[in-house]
């Protein structure tokens, strides 16, 4: 009874009961986002899920007699047990997407992560990030624009994001820190390590400043195959991506792709035409895909009114207004006025307001972080938005 009392105090600390449920079919082999996401679309909840019999899990677009075998297997599995159990000796959380601290924006991705490995903490204001990503091997100049734009970004009031890989991420992470803002790390592996181990100490930095996370189970190794899927990730949790150097077939303009295909504004850092390196960024440039930017300002620019904020612009004093005014909209986009007449007084998950608006998840993610910080949205636990009562 007693061990039973102490797994119990694990899984309060470490993970939700809803999460529970999420990572038995995390770990469930062959189902992943994009399957679930349909399997929950059939049955209305993880539990229904589990609890399903393999003829009606069958039915269901993808799944076949191993995957619905291993749904059912799932459902008295002791894996997950050891899996919480592991996250505990390593200081790690696991979290899923019906929790508050899920990233809001990657929780409207079409192939969000069923559950997320954390080291650290996530926090609200992660809402309004930048990815910045770039070459393995940077030149001098890339290695200098780097820590200046993440260092000025940072202080800027942006978290960085980005994947703690050798050159242009870690020197995003370094610049961040220096800036005395938040990083959050994505890694290609699971969190009983850090990869490279050469960034240890960085990652523990990291971790007192922001989040280290991933989607992997804690003892995955870091196989190649893992990193474009640890690319999507940081592209879907961010406002956009800031690419300084890449080849063509890089890392880099995975995420700068994936940015644009979840869209996300794309930035690129121009180089000369005879280094390799500046391929990227310069292909994304003449294609259209990502916008030039020269300094920290263009991206300010480029984010509208969020980048105005953060730039230190006085918005408007919306809280000084007399309650029997009407409110008066010219001072918002036309994003934020769609989405500000869609909240009344009773809370709205997210997924409501993007219904209401028609605007896309990312877009909508955008207007509420504006909102809340014009102080006309309020955001409640459970992630339910109502309007501020003026």
């Amino acid at each position: 009874a007693q061990e039973s009392r102490g797994l119990g105090d694990v899984y309060k600390r470490q993970i939700s009961d809803i999460a529970r449920v999420y990572l038995r079919l995390h770990l469930a082999d062959g189902v992943g986002p994009i399957t679930l996401r349909r399997l929950i679309e059939r049955f209305g909840t993880p539990q229904a899920v589990l609890t399903a019999s393999t003829d009606r899990l069958q039915a269901v677009e993808g799944v076949g007699p191993t995957i619905s075998r291993s749904i059912r297997e799932a459902m008295h599995s002791e894996q997950a047990d050891r899996e919480i159990a592991l996250a505990a000796e390593h200081g790690v959380r696991i979290i899923c997407p019906e929790d508050d601290e899920y990233p809001p924006l990657l929780k409207h991705t079409p192939d969000g992560p069923i559950c997320l490995y954390v080291r650290g903490r996530l926090q609200p204001e992660d809402g309004v990030s930048l990815a910045v990503v770039g070459s393995r091997r940077p030149s001098y100049y890339g290695q200098e624009q780097t820590r200046r734009f993440a260092e000025g970004l940072a202080r800027s009031g942006l978290t960085i994001v980005s994947g703690l890989a050798y050159g242009v991420d870690a020197l995003a992470h370094e610049g961040a820190l220096a800036g005395g803002g938040r990083t959050v790390a994505v890694l290609g592996n699971g969190l009983c390590d850090v990869y490279p181990p050469e960034h240890l100490a960085l990652a523990e930095r990291i971790g007192e400043a922001g989040a280290v996370i991933s989607e992997l189970p804690m003892q995955t190794s870091p196989d190649g195959g893992n990193f474009p899927r640890r690319n999507r990730i940081i592209a879907g949790m961010a406002l956009g991506a800031l690419i300084v150097e890449g080849t063509e077939r890089s890392g880099a303009l995975i995420t700068a792709r994936l940015a644009n295909d979840y869209n996300r504004e794309v930035f690129a850092l121009p180089g000369r035409i005879d280094c390799a390196t500046s391929r990227g960024p310069n292909t994304l440039i003449r294609e259209g895909i990502a916008r030039l930017v020269t300094c920290v300002a263009d991206i300010l620019d480029e984010l509208g009114e969020v980048g105005r904020i953060l730039s230190g612009r006085p918005p408007q004093d919306f809280a000084s207004r007399d309650a029997a005014t009407p409110v008066r909209t010219p001072d918002l986009t036309a994003n934020e006025q769609r989405v500000l007449a869609s909240l009344g007084i009773d809370p709205m998950p997210m997924e409501m307001v993007v219904d209401g608006t028609g605007l896309s998840a990312a877009e909508t993610a955008a207007a509420l972080t504006l909102l809340q910080l014009k102080h006309l949205v309020k955001q409640l636990p459970g992630n339910l938005f109502v309007a501020v009562q003026r």
